[in-house]
């Protein structure tokens, strides 16, 4: 009985909360409408009702509070309101990004870069990702990053695209590591140093990369660790990545060696 009026209790605030908020919303506290239109897009004790949603955060956006227009934005683009209203997206995310949101700036740089079946513009794409990862949107570094390797809305440069991976991956972006550990260990764009690309590749395998495992299964049985090489492989492989010399290469382990290799691939969880 006491779970119960426990129940009761905590599902009682819950409401006053929301009565509370609704009723701050209607005397035109910002806040309180976008809470509202957050409260409504994710069900949070109510049910989910897009319609409400949009309509709080619209007059939270319509106020100025940028984090409403970029809620407002993603909405109109995603088609979860049955399709993608492109221009009225656009408008908000853009209000959101031009007031300096590294999120909106990101997304205004997918959007540049080809997103939603859009003409690519690689020169914005690189003008909103260069916004957004100037303040440390680690997507966006990523992303700056792989222009540059491209050659795509910006001079191509090795250089750049290293100093841009490199940002990424300091903040735990597998993809970013991967690139960066293997410009570091051919020595594009950076100071050759096979050591340290093994490491960041590693660090993108152990994150569960795909091409960082099979890179880094390759790299072990150069090294003449082949119980680790096949580990690698067994995941890689297992991850949509296979490679038919290694397994050729690896065919020769002891059966002792094989199981010994399936039981780490079998123990590993991406971290």
């Amino acid at each position: 009985m006491k779970y119960i009026v426990l129940a009761f209790l905590v599902f009682t605030s819950a409401a006053m909360a929301d009565v509370k908020t609704e009723r701050l919303a209607k005397k035109g506290d910002i806040s309180a409408m976008a809470k509202l239109g957050e409260i409504y897009q994710k069900g949070d004790g109510v049910d989910v009702d897009l319609g409400i949603a949009t309509q709080w955060y619209g007059k939270a956006a319509e106020a100025g509070h940028t984090p409403s227009q970029l809620a407002l934005g993603l909405i109109y683009l995603d088609g979860s309101l049955g399709g993608v209203d492109y221009a009225t997206g656009t408008k908000w995310l853009r209000k959101a990004a031009e007031a300096g949101n590294a999120e909106a700036q990101f997304n205004m740089g997918q959007l540049a870069a080809g997103a939603l079946d859009q003409e690519p513009d690689w020169t914005a794409a690189a003008d909103w990702y260069r916004r957004a990862a100037e303040p440390g949107h680690a997507e966006a570094e990523y992303q700056l990053g792989t222009l540059y390797l491209q050659g795509n809305g910006v001079e191509k440069s090795e250089t750049n695209a290293a100093l841009w991976f490199a940002k990424a991956a300091s903040q735990g972006h597998a993809t970013a590591a991967l690139e960066y550990g293997i410009l570091a260990f051919q020595g594009a764009g950076v100071v050759k140093d096979e050591k340290i690309g093994a490491e960041w590749i590693l660090l993108a395998a152990n994150r569960g990369n795909a091409i960082a495992q099979n890179r880094i299964a390759r790299i072990m049985a150069s090294q003449g660790n082949p119980v680790e090489a096949l580990k690698w492989n067994i995941l890689a492989t297992t991850a949509g990545r296979p490679d038919a010399e290694l397994d050729t290469g690896l065919e020769k382990l002891t059966p002792e060696q094989k199981a010994e290799a399936q039981s780490r691939a079998d123990a590993f969880k991406p971290e």
